[in-house]
């Protein structure tokens, strides 16, 4: 496989979408130190979800949202729903999520015509953003979006602002402030609890209501927002062999998750019946939430 999309240059991928070289603020990707308005909001953001996401709060959260008992909708019904969010931790992109994800999945569709799982992927990976919703519990935005890390062992400093880890309590928490805390070597991601949030709730959802989706694509879910490992290579000795093999697909998702963000719009009404027929092919009409 080969990757055409860069970073140092702008792209056109068909149909008047252009991947660009810079942000929707006309800054380079991923800067949490560029001076403005949506940075200091962004590190707000950052301190709140570093402080608040616990070993025990995670665990109490997959426990209570693992139960998908809130509604049943389609895929769809939850696009739609997304209409109404704007994900506060993105330095990148104030847009409403539905752009986002139709964005994502078009440039992965252009580069990737054969692979129809990666399209659903781009398209749905960002779902479990309804978190924020009325019905879902209306979670703050430090509990649903933003990089993810392991809990239960030690934080690592690659993480975006890593100094607000020194007001969580797991910190100075000798049963989770080691390399490994509660983990072994290699023991593999699906044994290791993530911060709670979009990525980890749509994987659950994905899963339970039986998914036909490859493992590759539950991975990308799933971690699409593990920055400190596929974009630092941070806690690796974490990793089986299974993830290492997964790795390599959410390198070539995340370039098209990051840089297909932009002000170009995508016509909905024209691209939805391709979609549709990718969710009919993956996924249950109506899924438990």
């Amino acid at each position: 496989m080969t990757m055409v999309v860069g970073d140092s240059k702008e792209m056109g991928l068909g149909g008047g979408f252009v991947v660009p070289n810079t942000n929707s603020f006309g800054q380079t990707f991923r800067d949490y130190d560029a001076a403005s308005e949506r940075q200091k909001s962004v590190e707000e953001f950052y301190r709140a979800n570093h402080i608040h996401q616990t070993y025990d709060f995670v665990k109490k959260m997959r426990e209570e949202y693992g139960k998908l008992d809130r509604v049943e909708m389609s895929i769809w019904e939850c696009i739609e729903l997304l209409n109404e969010f704007v994900d506060e931790s993105d330095p990148d992109l104030d847009e409403p999520q539905i752009e986002h994800l139709l964005q994502t999945a078009e440039a992965i569709r252009k580069d990737y015509p054969d692979e129809d799982w990666l399209h659903l992927t781009g398209l749905i990976h960002d779902l479990g953003k309804v978190l924020l919703h009325p019905s879902f519990g209306q979670l703050p935005q430090w509990a649903v979006v933003g990089d993810t890390f392991p809990v239960g062992c030690a934080f690592d400093e690659s993480n975006v602002h890593f100094k607000h880890f020194k007001e969580n309590p797991d910190y100075d928490n000798p049963k989770y402030n080691t390399k490994l805390g509660v983990y072994s070597e290699g023991c593999g991601l699906e044994n290791v609890l993530m911060s709670f949030g979009h990525d980890d709730y749509m994987y659950l959802v994905a899963k339970e209501n039986n998914t036909t989706l490859p493992s590759a694509a539950l991975f990308a879910i799933r971690y699409h927002s593990f920055y400190p490992l596929h974009k630092h290579g941070a806690y690796q000795y974490l990793l089986n062999k299974e993830d290492r093999e997964n790795l390599k697909w959410l390198h070539i998702f995340n370039k098209y998750d990051l840089y297909s963000k932009s002000k170009v719009r995508i016509d909905v009404e024209e691209v939805k019946p391709y979609y549709l027929s990718l969710i009919e092919k993956y996924f249950p009409a109506k899924l438990k939430w």
